[in-house]
């Protein structure tokens, strides 16, 4: 459904100098419904099975038991899409009540928002009973002006942040977001956004990564030998502070976001996941469906340029899983989960209605002859695990 202020701001766009015309303002609202609907699961679904889990017995490194949980990006109001409290609320106790128990957030998103909101729920459930990881590298300071141009978060909290990767800021930072959340540890803490993809560092990403190898890395490797949190990794967009880091310290768990999903997964697959099942360091998929592309949204990753070649894919792709009788996120999320090296996926949601369709598309039996026209079509890498 379009909102009331989407509709005003689609009209008062088109009045501007009036170079778009009427047409447009419907192709543009059109857009703007059509990312509001759900992408129905297809295929046959086992209502009784449960998602999957991992077993940690051996596991040199921590690991989480479930092998789905859910990120707070959409919590943060990420995509600068505005969620009530009562919504967000509603979608993760639906996400409870349908075995999720493992939760990521970030102080970045929504700068504070999601945490809170997080903690709505996760405050009044016994600790033991869920796995929960947020970030470092980012201290929210409160402001009375609101902070412009802040990425993709609508109605965010009233803070400004600094980058801090220092030992201290590491556990300033923790301590804040238990506060926030309300709840008195976290299991898994990642370093954020250490890359060059990062738009605000750039090529400056090697100097806050150095402050982080002085800093953080040896601070969470403290806390996790003091039995603080039980692991400690990366939380990155691209490879290159994982990389980096592998030769110089000892991680245990890495959420590799935007870089492993079944339109985009050869370097994960051929170097990262070799890479750290070498050292049993184990990986968290964030964003398994391409920012929501995945689920017939208008934008990849987290931009609203759709590169020519993954347009293209996605059209193969889907007219494939038409065929087999299931659907393109429904693929999408039990490919992304498949690899060993994988302990868990974690997409986004905002509403009830779409944490039911994800997690009944981990219940749906894909035909095996589906991947195997996949690869006859080279439309994933051949030794893709499914």
């Amino acid at each position: 459904m379009v909102s009331r202020r989407s509709f005003i701001k689609a009209g008062a766009a088109l009045s501007l100098g009036s170079i778009f015309s009427a047409s447009a303002l419907a192709e543009q609202l059109k857009v703007k419904m059509s990312q509001g609907q759900l992408m129905p699961t297809k295929g046959p679904i086992d209502k009784s099975a449960a998602l999957p889990t991992n077993d940690v017995t051996n596991a040199k490194h921590y690991r989480p038991e479930a092998r789905m949980g859910l990120g707070g990006l959409a919590a943060g109001n990420g995509f600068n899409t505005i969620s009530s409290d009562t919504e967000i609320l509603t979608m993760l106790n639906a996400a409870w009540d349908a075995g999720i128990r493992h939760y990521d957030t970030s102080p970045f998103y929504g700068l504070s928002l999601s945490e809170r909101r997080f903690g709505d729920l996760l405050r009044n459930k016994k600790r033991e009973d869920f796995v929960l990881s947020s970030k470092v590298g980012r201290l929210l300071t409160p402001s009375a002006e609101p902070l412009e141009n802040s990425w993709h978060w609508a109605d965010h909290s009233p803070f400004h942040y600094k980058y801090d990767y220092s030992a201290s800021g590491t556990r300033r930072s923790i301590e804040d977001t238990l506060q926030r959340i309300g709840v008195a540890s976290l299991d898994i803490v990642y370093i954020h956004d250490l890359s060059p993809q990062n738009s605000d560092m750039g090529e400056d990403w090697l100097k806050y990564f150095d402050q982080a190898a002085k800093g953080a890395i040896p601070e969470l490797t403290k806390m996790r030998d003091e039995g603080i949190i039980k692991g400690w990794g990366f939380g990155v967009n691209t490879p290159h502070a994982v990389y980096k880091a592998l030769d110089m310290s000892d991680p245990d768990i890495c959420l590799l976001a935007l870089q492993y999903s079944i339109l985009d997964h050869k370097e994960a697959l051929n170097k990262t996941f070799p890479m750290l099942d070498k050292r049993g360091i184990s990986a968290v998929i964030g964003a398994p469906l391409n920012g929501g592309f995945l689920t017939g949204r208008n934008r990849f990753n987290y931009s609203p340029k759709i590169p020519a070649p993954m347009q293209q894919k996605y059209n193969a792709i889907s007219e494939v899983a038409t065929k087999h009788g299931i659907d393109i996120k429904t693929a999408a999320l039990q490919f992304a989960e498949a690899p060993s090296t994988v302990a868990s996926i974690v997409p986004g949601a905002r509403t009830a209605e779409q944490i039911n369709a994800n997690v009944a598309s981990m219940k749906v039996t894909i035909p095996d002859a589906f991947w195997s026209e996949l690869k006859a079509k080279n439309l994933i890498e051949q030794n893709a695990p499914v």
